[in-house]
């Protein structure tokens, strides 16, 4: 059985390599004339991927008391 901790490593990996794989394909694509609205989209999609792996980062680093 899965722990709360392993789901959100697994999901953590998820989105990092989503992210790495938009950060290629955005690479590729900015060389080659295209459509700007989907440029757009692919980049606003890769910052909101950013977001959520900041926020599961957050979830996993336990919280140390000062």
């Amino acid at each position: 059985m899965l722990t709360d901790r392993d789901t959100l490593l697994r999901q953590l990996h998820e989105l990092r390599s989503e992210h790495r794989d938009l950060d290629t394909v955005i690479g590729r694509l900015a060389s080659h004339p295209m459509d700007q609205l989907q440029m757009q989209r692919l980049k606003k999609r890769k910052l909101m991927l950013k977001d959520e792996i900041a926020w599961l980062e957050s979830r996993l680093i336990p919280d140390s008391i000062a």
